[in-house]
């Protein structure tokens, strides 16, 4: 066999399916980053429930907010419904960007980790959907 037909035979990545991937990768990352944090909600370690108190919130909705933050994790993930998913992950981590403003916790660390959480999400939805992509593209 020639090295010419050996390049042939190996289809070439098209920028289209490095975007996508690039895409799921951000997305599979801000997913694991929310699916522990809800699952360690869940679980409600005393660790867990002593921040809830330092955030001003009853440790008693510690389940709860878990329980929200996975059903919006999990509307996130089908792909049908990841339009709806970004949007409602988008309001819960605004909650805790406003909960960390006024327990006054540093700007880089805590208050903004949301935000850049938020990014990875919406970034990760834009390289992956091109419906998207679509709707922000420039029209001619």
């Amino acid at each position: 066999m020639t090295t010419s037909a050996l390049v042939s035979e190996r289809p070439m990545e098209t920028p289209a399916t490095k975007t996508s991937w690039t895409g799921r990768i951000l997305s599979g990352l801000a997913v694991a980053f929310l699916l522990f944090d809800a699952f360690i909600k869940l679980m409600a370690p005393p660790e867990v429930l002593a921040a809830h108190d330092t955030l001003g919130f009853p440790p008693s909705l510690a389940r709860g907010l878990g329980t929200l933050l996975l059903t919006c994790v999990m509307t996130y993930v089908i792909p049908r419904t990841s339009f709806l998913g970004a949007i409602l992950l988008t309001g819960y981590l605004g909650g805790a960007v406003a909960t960390h403003v006024r327990v006054d916790n540093p700007l880089f660390s805590h208050v903004l980790f949301p935000v850049y959480v938020a990014a990875f999400i919406w970034g990760g939805l834009y390289l992956r959907d091109a419906r998207l992509r679509e709707l922000f593209l420039p029209r001619r």
